[in-house]
Order: C-alpha cells, then sequence, then structure tokens
C-alpha cells in the first residue's frame, strides 16, 4: 500500500515538472503585452505627427503628405511644457579686425565697424521636428515661444543680429567686436494617446494607450523686426582689444 502510494507521488511530481518545463518554454516563446507596446522615441514622434488631432487641431493625411491609404497612426498628440529658461549663449567674433599698428601712429583711429551674427532658429531632439519646407512639427511650437520673451518662427532656419558702430582704436591696439546671443530653451513632452477601441465582429477590444516622448528645444530670443522685417537675434555686442 505504501509502496503504491510512493509510486504515484512520483508519477504526479514528474507530470508537474513536465508540465512547468513546458509552461516555460511557451512563456520564453511569448513577448509580453508590455514589451510589444514599447515605442522608441522617434516612433512615437512618427505617431504624433500622423495623428487625427495634433496640438487640438484635426489634420487630414495630406497635413503629413500621406495618402488615403495611410491613414492616421494615432488618435491624440499634444505637446505639453514643462520648464522654460533663457540663458547666454555662446559668444563669437561678429567682425573683422581693425588694427591701428602703424609705426608711425600717434593718434586712435576713428573706424565705422559693421557686424553680424547669425543664430540657428531651433534644435531639437528629434528629427522629425526639425524645420522642413512647412516647419514640421517646430512650426506648432511658434505659439509656445511666443508665450514668453521674444518670438521664435521656427519655420525660419536662422535669424541675425547686426549693426553698424563708429568706434575708435587705440595706437598699438587691434579691435575686433564679439556678440553674445541670449538663448531659450523649452523643456517638454509629446504625449501620443491611443484611444481604446470596443471589440468589433473581427478584432478584439483594446484598451488606450499612451506614450510619452521628452524633448528639450533650444534657439535664440528673438525681437520682432521693425515695420514688418524679420526679426533679430536679442543679445549684447562689445568691442573687444588686443595688442597689435
Amino acid at each position: 500500500m505504501s509502496q503504491r502510494k510512493l509510486k504515484n507521488k512520483k508519477i504526479r511530481v514528474v507530470a508537474i515538472g513536465s508540465a512547468l518545463a513546458t509552461g516555460g518554454a511557451i512563456v520564453a516563446l511569448l513577448p509580453s503585452a508590455n514589451a510589444a507596446d514599447e515605442k522608441t522615441p522617434d516612433q512615437i514622434m512618427r505617431m504624433c505627427e500622423r495623428s487625427e488631432v495634433l496640438n487640438g487641431k484635426r489634420q487630414s493625411v495630406s497635413d503629413f503628405n500621406g495618402s488615403f491609404a495611410d491613414g492616421h497612426e494615432s488618435d491624440n498628440c499634444d505637446f505639453v511644457e514643462t520648464n522654460f529658461e533663457t540663458f547666454d549663449g555662446p559668444t563669437e567674433k561678429a567682425s573683422i579686425d581693425f588694427p591701428n599698428c602703424e609705426p608711425n601712429a600717434t593718434e586712435p583711429a576713428k573706424v565705422s565697424v559693421t557686424w553680424s551674427a547669425t543664430a540657428a532658429q531651433g534644435q531639437g531632439r528629434y528629427t522629425v521636428t526639425k524645420q522642413g519646407a512647412g516647419g514640421g512639427l517646430f512650426g506648432l511650437l511658434s505659439g509656445s515661444w511666443q508665450s514668453h520673451r521674444g518670438t521664435l518662427d521656427m519655420t525660419v532656419k536662422s535669424a541675425t543680429a547686426g549693426d553698424t558702430e563708429e568706434r575708435e582704436v587705440p595706437v598699438g591696439k587691434v579691435l575686433h567686436m564679439e556678440f553674445t546671443p541670449k538663448m531659450q530653451r523649452m523643456t517638454g513632452e509629446w504625449r501620443v494617446r491611443l484611444d481604446a477601441r470596443e471589440a468589433t465582429t473581427t478584432t478584439n477590444a483594446t484598451p488606450e494607450k499612451n506614450f510619452v516622448a521628452p524633448e528639450v528645444i533650444e534657439g535664440p530670443v528673438v525681437l520682432p523686426g521693425a515695420a514688418g522685417a524679420p526679426g533679430v537675434v536679442d543679445g549684447t555686442s562689445k568691442a573687444v582689444l588686443e595688442d597689435c
């Protein structure tokens, strides 16, 4: 009797071990639902660009150069700002040299200095947000920039600053102009949503899905131009003197 019980127990143990091994093999072959739902930032940005409603505006497939067969890849995408800051950009030389280095020079030289500096209008983390013919997703962010100091038209690739100034160059010195642009940085998130779907005769029900791509965008502070002229980069110019 005891021998039969032991034999039965052994069989049950073997059966359970076999089931676990089989189940383990099945689990290893099937990806998790979470893994299947994961998206790279570039994939999320494509879904955003091709969403049915982008930053509150309903769009057709032609808005992202798609065809009717393409359809939309998400239901909604919004950019949500989380932080904004201004800071000094890199200082650069903005003019040629104006020397007063003649051996017989005895007085300061009066010169008319024309200087110019160019700053890129915007740089984002994702390729799809960079400027294209229509501004890409950058064009949608111009309004967000304008709620802060200055303006930034992100459909334009660059903006400039410049002036002509009368300066004096002391004897034995070389003068040039430098320019330090005022920069701005906006941090936020592109939030993409796929709405929940009810089951149909041919498809299963799907829950709502949300995807987030963090974004950091930088560009210069641009002041409005006079009488409709293009905006100019805000910043600080200064004359720099060096020995001959």
